[in-house]
């Protein structure tokens, strides 16, 4: 028995642009799905956006720290808010253990975010 992550290399915001794709000339992912708040729904009425910014700044945060190799600092100077980059790059580090405990993903990014890319980045 085993199990495959097909978006596990997919943006947040790239899952979005998926589901509006399939949808695109019939429903096949409820719009009640995508449109709802984003939640991990660890408790009633959490929302990612509670705790995380706007899945385009997150994408785009993570997207130039671990495709690009960019350092926070230079995030920081592309107009990132300094807080959120240290944030999304400790949640980062502190989380990673959970690649672990996933099933293995399908690398369709130049650097994949599954259990295969290791530290450094």
């Amino acid at each position: 028995c085993g199990s495959l992550g097909v978006i596990g290399d997919l943006y947040k915001t790239e899952v979005y642009e998926l589901a509006a794709y399939l949808n695109r000339e019939k429903e096949i992912i409820p719009q009640h799905t995508i449109s709802k708040a984003p939640s991990a729904e660890l408790r009633p009425g959490q929302k990612d956006q509670d705790s995380l910014p706007e899945y385009d700044q997150l994408d785009a945060i993570l997207k130039r720290f671990i495709e690009e190799n960019e350092t926070p600092e230079k995030i920081i100077a592309q107009g990132y808010p300094q807080e959120t980059v240290r944030k999304i790059i400790r949640l980062l580090y502190q989380n990673d253990y959970k690649r672990a405990q996933c099933p293995p993903i399908i690398k369709i990014s130049k650097k994949s975010f599954g259990t295969g890319r290791k530290y450094p980045f």
